[in-house]
């Protein structure tokens, strides 16, 4: 199979599973909004990462790990639910005002935030269903040897970080002009949305 070609599917891959809106992507919005794109942009990469190791394993065909990940989806689903559950409370009570870049000289900040979107896209097994999917959908499921699956997967991890980065950027051009009130309304909003994935995440876990 062409390399260049398996690399530009494993790019549209990625970027079609970062970019549907769903909670990595409402807090990459509100936390460049608030702190800059560099905090944003961590965020929405501890996803990409999450979303190519998903992707290697759909892609190398780890057939035990991806039976163990999709015999456990409810426990992981209730861990990502209550996580997210917790975010969405500490991000409605967080006082918002855009603030510079500078508050995040201590990188410590972007790894939280790098880690938060990480655990919340491996705690939610889905994900690899759906790149088993899409791979099938593709054509490129179970078809690929060893240099085709890891040149697809690295074309994941590229597509999903474009997007993060496209994203970033563009809710960093506009974020000093958004007023502190409509900041506050916004971090409100995101936090009821996130409740909701959260609620619906421990839900569909029990039953």
């Amino acid at each position: 199979m062409n390399s260049v070609f398996v690399w530009f599917q494993g790019f549209i891959l990625g970027v079609a599973m970062a970019a549907p809106v769903g909670p990595i992507g409402l807090l990459c919005i509100r936390r460049t909004l608030e702190h800059g794109q560099l905090l944003g942009f961590a965020t929405g990469m501890g996803a990409a990462v999450a979303d190519t190791i998903y992707g290697a394993i759909a892609a190398f065909g780890v057939s035990a790990l991806l039976a163990f990940l999709s015999g456990h989806e409810s426990t992981f689903r209730l861990v990502g639910g209550l996580f997210l559950l917790a975010v969405a409370v500490r991000t409605y009570f967080k006082n918002m005002a855009v603030v510079g870049d500078d508050s995040l000289r201590d990188g410590k900040t972007c790894i939280g935030g790098f880690m938060t979107g990480l655990t919340l896209t491996l705690t939610n097994p889905v994900t690899i269903l759906a790149f088993v999917g899409l791979f099938a959908g593709a054509g490129v499921g179970g078809k690929l040897d060893f240099v085709d699956a890891a040149i697809l997967v690295w074309g994941v991890f590229l597509g999903a970080s474009s997007w993060w980065l496209t994203l970033s950027s563009g809710v960093a051009l506009v974020r000093h002009r958004i007023s502190d009130d409509r900041l506050s309304l916004i971090n409100h909003i995101t936090a009821i949305a996130l409740a909701v994935f959260g609620v619906w995440a421990v839900v569909s876990s029990l039953l």
